[in-house]
This record gives structure tokens, C-alpha cells and sequence, in this order.
């Protein structure tokens, strides 16, 4: 007896089978054997071990019990929960003992800077304006001599990077952020270069 998908059984042992036929170019395609379906089909563990990641705890750990976790997570719960109220307890007392001595201005309003720096803070340090001006024209020199390093390429006939065209763009920006500080397009003082002229 024959099904609608062409499944045929054996009468004598019940076996299901497809049964062999012959194809387009004359050669004969072999029996299929079809599997009965109270069979279980084989599972990788290693892939449903993949598919079911992260659902369970670590691997090789003993699982909790659920009255273990409940005591669990209330002791730790009421140990987090004391620790909060001393620290509101401590918050208390320190505020208290501030706000008498300490409420004289805006500055103890600021809780994020301790009271000994706010007295250091209002004094500024003094910052020597020739050191900036130079440490800002050593920058700028530097990159003078690599944008005039990079036109020098570009004429030999080198391919540059749209970066390496900026930069060669700006040299007269440069050289003109050199004479507001008071030095030449060679990075020297503007003063030194006529003594040493003379």
C-alpha cells in the first residue's frame, strides 16, 4: 500500500520505504528506508548546550534551592539595609556639626570641594606669560616646519593626503600666529634675530 507522498509499507514487517525508480537518463536511483516517527532524532549536546546559554547558572556549580536563595538575598538584603541607615546616621552628624560652624558663604554650599581647598583655590597660582607665549610658539614651529616638510614633497611631485594638503594650506596661518606672539616665520624671536643681525 502506497501513500499520496509515494511512502509505501511492507506488508510482512511493517517497514516503510520509498520505493527504488528509475530517473530521466536511465540509471536507477536505489531504496529509501523512512525512519518511523516514535524514533528521537539526534541532538548535539554541545549545540542545544549553545541554544539554552545563559538560561542556567554556571556550569559545574550546584544549583540553590529556592529557600537557600530567599535567606540568601534577605541576609544580604538586611545587611545592605543597615549599612544605608549608618550612613544616613553618619550624613546626619556631619551636617549638623558643618552647618554651625561652616554656613558663612556660597562656598560651603559646594559639597564636592572639601573646605581645605576652597581656601587654596582662591588664591591663583601666577602663571608666567612669556613661558606660555613660548611653549605656544614651539608648537606652532613645529608645525610650520612639517607643513613647509609636506609643500616640499608635494613640489617634488609626492601624492598627499587631503590631511597633508590642510595642514600645507595653513602655513601662512601659522606664520602669522607666530608674529601675534612676537616671532619670525622661523620660529625665533623677533628682538634676538636683529642683535644678532647687527
Amino acid at each position: 500500500m502506497a501513500s499520496n507522498s509515494g511512502i509505501t509499507t511492507n506488508a510482512t514487517t511493517g517497514e516503510r520505504y520509498i520505493p527504488s525508480s528509475i530517473r530521466a537518463d536511465g540509471s536507477k536511483r536505489r531504496e529509501i528506508k523512512v525512519r518511523p516517527e516514535d524514533v528521537e532524532l539526534y541532538r548535539n549536546r554541545a549545540a542545544a548546550a549553545w541554544k539554552t546559554r545563559g538560561r542556567s547558572g554556571v556550569p559545574g556549580a550546584e544549583t540553590v534551592s529556592s529557600e537557600d536563595d530567599k535567606t540568601a538575598q534577605t541576609a544580604a538584603s538586611n545587611k545592605n539595609a543597615k549599612r544605608r541607615e549608618a550612613k544616613k546616621k553618619n550624613k546626619e552628624n556631619e551636617s549638623s556639626t558643618s552647618t554651625t560652624t561652616e554656613k558663612k558663604g556660597s562656598d560651603s554650599d559646594n559639597w564636592r570641594v572639601p573646605a581645605s581647598k576652597k581656601n587654596e583655590d582662591s588664591t591663583p597660582n601666577p602663571v608666567d606669560v612669556e613661558a606660555e607665549k613660548e611653549k605656544k610658539a614651539r608648537n606652532l614651529k613645529k608645525k610650520l616646519r612639517q607643513a613647509r616638510d609636506l609643500k616640499e614633497k608635494k613640489s617634488q611631485g609626492e601624492a598627499l593626503l587631503p590631511e597633508q594638503l590642510e595642514k600645507v594650506i595653513k602655513i601662512q596661518e601659522l606664520v602669522r600666529q607666530l608674529d601675534v606672539l612676537g616671532f619670525d616665520s622661523n620660529g625665533e624671536k623677533k628682538g634676538e634675530t636683529s642683535k644678532e643681525d647687527a
